[in-house]
């Protein structure tokens, strides 16, 4: 090495921070940082605040510590049927939805003839809000106008599809798997085409068959995309409002923890401490499906 190349190597250093480099890192980090505090954090930390009070948004709060809390569990008749509810949300997207969007993936990902078509036409939901899905199922599962009535020529005792309490749980549901087995789908193809084909290739050499290929050495690659997919089927599950307060404000068996939370803090009661306690507990219910998830997730990443 030159002398020249070796002051030049010894000039170099730990390169320090201008003030300049520093108020950029500061407006380019803070700015998210302090956005996410106000909307996200904040809001959070209020509601749990205000859950253990009585308010009514003009008044005087008054403390009431646990109060609220155990008017919810033994005192207020649709709190547990929404839980119930958000439950089936939770079991008909984790158990039907996303296998069959899985399944879709892996058969689009073998590159069937039109597939191209096939996976615009099924993403195609994802970009409607669960809203306008809600509008739409109302046009199929309309009792005197809907489309599906029309079809099983019901004209003379047609089904009251959304306004029967035993049935439009289960088209609402129908109606929110539409549109999550699109988003799902476009995750796992991501995740499919990830997935090295030598490792495919060594186990058909091996002698597995596509079903043992498929759950032995596909499906474990695809760890990553499992974690994402089941975190936002059960966010999805548990934030469930848009589509059920489209269809009838989320009553006459569409009840949800959504749906109380907006009646009991926007609503005619305004008690907005009772309706932050029920906040509180989807935030908790929430969190620990996510907490429980990811821990488990992570451990099996150490573990491999």
């Amino acid at each position: 090495m030159s002398l020249t190349s070796a002051r030049r190597a010894k000039r170099r250093g730990p390169r320090r921070f201008t003030r300049r480099d520093l108020v950029v890192l500061g407006v380019l980090l803070g700015i998210p940082v302090l956005l996410d505090i106000a909307i996200v954090w904040g809001p959070t930390l209020a509601s749990i605040v205000l859950s253990f009070t009585s308010w009514d948004g003009i008044g005087s709060i008054h403390w009431v510590g646990t109060q609220n809390y155990t008017n919810l569990f033994t005192n207020y008749p649709p709190f547990w049927p929404a839980v119930r509810h958000n439950l089936m949300w939770l079991g008909f997207l984790g158990l039907i939805a996303t296998p069959f969007g899985l399944l879709l993936a892996v058969v689009i990902d073998r590159g069937v003839r039109f597939s191209r078509f096939y996976q615009s036409t099924i993403y195609m939901p994802v970009v409607l809000s669960l809203a306008i899905v809600g509008f739409i199922a109302q046009l199929v599962f309309s009792r005197d106008q809907g489309v599906l009535n029309a079809v099983l020529g019901n004209k003379d005792n047609p089904t009251d599809w959304l306004g029967d309490p035993n049935l439009n749980i289960w088209m609402i549901l129908i109606a929110a798997a539409w549109r999550h087995t699109g988003y799902v789908m476009i995750l796992y193809l991501a995740g499919l085409k990830a997935v090295d084909p030598t490792l495919k290739e060594a186990a058909s050499i091996d002698g597995a068959n596509e079903r043992q290929i498929f759950f032995r050495v596909v499906f474990p690659t695809l760890r990553p995309v499992n974690v994402i997919v089941g975190v936002i089927t059960v966010i999805e599950s548990l934030r469930a409002f848009d589509i059920v307060y489209a269809v009838n404000h989320g009553r006459n068996g569409l009840e949800v923890l959504s749906v109380l939370v907006t009646d009991n803090i926007i609503g005619e009661a305004s008690r907005i401490g009772f309706g932050s306690a029920i906040a509180v507990v989807l935030l908790a219910v929430s969190m620990g499906f996510v907490v429980t998830y990811l821990v488990q997730e992570i451990r099996g990443e150490k573990n491999r």
